[in-house]
């Protein structure tokens, strides 16, 4: 293939060497070459030794502690861009053992970092906090962190003795052995079982093939054939899998008991200072709001000819479409849908596909998937892995939002503030996404083109939205189960998730003794527990801010976009509820939540004109 001809045009995964060079990544930014990069890793080597002199002196006073603290931010600042040049690389061929030698001679020496710096915190806190305020008082430069050295003494509170912490830390390995034992358990020794289809073809139901069946095949007995093959597979465990989240459930209650916290929510939400009325606000809404959302399913019952409707049917497209959007044509329509959040917006987006911030398409050993990578002091990079279809130009414009809220984070707020928390950082992309959605179906030529779009939002509302607050709804009943001393057993876990699939499903599915399994094959239950909720609030937050950033009155659309791109530039300089409502963004309110509602039913409101 010539190495001028895109690589979504092959027939084949084409090797790194036959991608056109201006759709990879320029990494100059970070080091011009290899030569750079060896110098960069000894400075930091160098530099780690040489930050133990700070040990034992930060009582001196406002200007040895601001040294530290810059000497500090210089270091990590160098340990991004060392990191980030062969970490990128990697990625675009992780066969390649050379450059993952070197990533993991890095990984080592970040290692040696966190080692150089643990005295750092404990000795802070050995101030008196009052003596600290007084020297920032007296310093400006030491003012700069004021909210961050704030945040050492706030997080204190639940921070135990020496003692008390080291019996934790022993703990931590219990901790991990029920998350451990899952994965296991779902990963490497699950054996997927091998089904039939109507076609005669066979295939293995792994999770992914699991996936790929429900989005693309149109027979219903073949979806509901694989639902039931993988679903077994769980149900086959299931005592085994409510035996690892009970475990994972005690460690959760254990921990927060010990710190001092009055629930397992407490002490998950502390470390960002969120409210617990914010997730107790957000499922009361949406079980409150779940109309639109039946109604959508509904509809997608009727549409496809079903008697009957299961969780399988949720996924396979209402019109069939192949239409293709090449990634050349669609940089315009990126560029035009921001319009409304200004020129210098948009010129930022020009940047980043004019310089080559972006790797466009899959090669042979790439990274799957898609990300932005924060690499400070240089250029946000986008990992992609481009193929034409309506989902990639969404992820193009997701990765692209995440990009400028580095990009606007990096030039506004010293290093100390750069980055932004999970509960922040979905706001810029799904807002790209819905900018970009208005503009698609403004040009949309046809009904059936119409459709696809409409589907396509509404899909990522019930996903991103419903059914992760669903899941965040499960998992803070039957938290509440072990904090009240209830038992926990498979029938007690799933028959909470049989009672929330009718709270918010209703009639719209059919009974199915299968679906009340779920919870066992959710990753985020067991990994990550209390984390799915930020999906929903950032949808939220978006759906909130694009009722007047996209409104009719020009001037409260002006001051709208004002606080929002305040929001981007202000990256983590304070806690995330404060930004967001500097933003006009109250998610202890339910008109935050409520405004995801009304997004919702609009588009199956129009989905439903489209389609009749």
């Amino acid at each position: 293939m010539s190495s001028s001809v895109p690589a979504s045009l092959a027939t084949t995964v084409p090797g790194r060497a036959a991608i056109d060079p201006k759709y990879t990544w320029d990494l100059t930014s970070i080091f011009p070459d290899w030569d750079a990069w060896e110098r960069a890793f000894a400075a930091l080597d160098a530099g780690i030794a040489d930050y133990r002199k700070y040990e034992g002196t930060l009582a001196q006073g406002a200007d040895q502690l601001l040294r530290a603290l810059a000497d500090r931010d210089a270091l990590s600042q160098l340990s991004y861009r060392v990191w980030y040049y062969p970490s990128l690389q990697y990625d675009e061929d992780q066969r390649n053992n050379t450059i993952n030698a070197r990533r993991q001679r890095v990984q080592l020496l970040i290692a040696k970092w966190q080692q150089a710096t643990s005295w750092f915190q404990p000795e802070l806190l050995r101030l008196p906090l009052d003596t600290v305020r007084e020297w920032m008082a007296a310093s400006a430069p030491l003012a700069v962190y004021r909210f961050a050295l704030e945040e050492v003494f706030r997080l204190q509170a639940h921070v135990l003795d020496e003692q008390g912490e080291r019996l934790l830390s022993l703990s931590d390995r219990l901790g991990s052995v029920p998350r451990d034992a899952y994965a296991a358990l779902s990963t490497a020794d699950v054996r997927f079982p091998t089904i039939t289809l109507s076609t005669g073809e066979t295939t293995e139901v792994s999770y992914g093939q699991y996936r790929k069946l429900l989005a693309t095949c149109r027979n219903q007995a073949d979806r509901r054939l694989a639902y039931e093959a993988l679903y077994d597979t769980y149900l086959g465990n299931i005592n085994t899998y409510a035996a690892f989240y009970n475990g994972v459930m005690q460690g959760d209650w254990f921990e927060a008991r010990a710190r001092g916290y009055q629930t397992t929510l407490d002490a998950a939400l502390f470390g960002n200072a969120i409210p617990t009325s914010v997730v107790e606000n957000l499922i009361r809404e949406a079980k409150h709001g779940v109309a639109p959302f039946r109604r959508y399913h509904q509809l997608r019952k009727r549409v496809l000819g079903l008697a009957d409707y299961y969780v399988c049917d949720a996924f396979v497209p209402l019109v069939d479409s192949d239409e293709r959007y090449p990634y050349e044509e669609v940089l315009d329509w990126i560029v035009e849908a921001v319009a409304p959040l200004g020129a210098e917006y948009q010129a930022r987006v020009r940047r980043a596909f004019a310089e080559r911030w972006i790797d466009v398409y899959e090669n042979q050993g790439k990274r799957s998937g898609a990300y932005s990578a924060p690499v400070y002091g240089a250029n946000p990079y986008m990992l992609l892995n481009y193929n034409d279809t309506l989902d990639a130009v969404f992820t193009l414009a997701h990765e692209l939002g995440h990009s400028m809220h580095t990009l606007l984070s990096h030039e506004t707020q010293p290093f100390v503030y750069a980055g932004y928390t999970i509960f922040v950082a979905e706001v810029p992309s799904t807002l790209n996404e819905a900018l970009l959605l208005e503009l698609m179906l403004a040009r949309a030529r046809t009904r059936e083109e119409r459709a696809v779009l409409l589907q396509h939002a509404i899909d990522n509302i019930v996903g991103t939205f419903y059914n992760q607050v669903l899941f965040a709804d499960f998992e803070l009943q039957a938290h509440r189960l072990v904090e009240t001393d209830q038992p926990i057993t498979s029938e007690t876990l799933s028959g909470l998730y049989a009672r929330l699939l009718a709270e918010y499903w209703g009639d719209a599915l059919t009974p199915d003794t299968r679906a009340q399994h779920t919870w066992a094959r959710i990753p985020h239950f067991f990994q990550s527990p209390y984390y799915v909720y930020q999906y929903a609030t950032c949808f939220a937050s978006t759906a909130k801010l694009m009722e007047e950033v996209a409104g009719k009155d020009a001037a409260t659309r002006t001051a709208a976009v004002a606080r929002y791109l305040d929001l981007l530039r202000s990256g983590g300089s304070d806690h995330p509820m404060t930004l967001l409502q500097r933003a006009g963004v109250d998610l202890a309110q339910p008109d935050t939540v409520r405004a995801v509602v009304a997004q919702l039913d609009g588009l199956v409101t129009r989905l439903e004109a489209e389609l009749a």
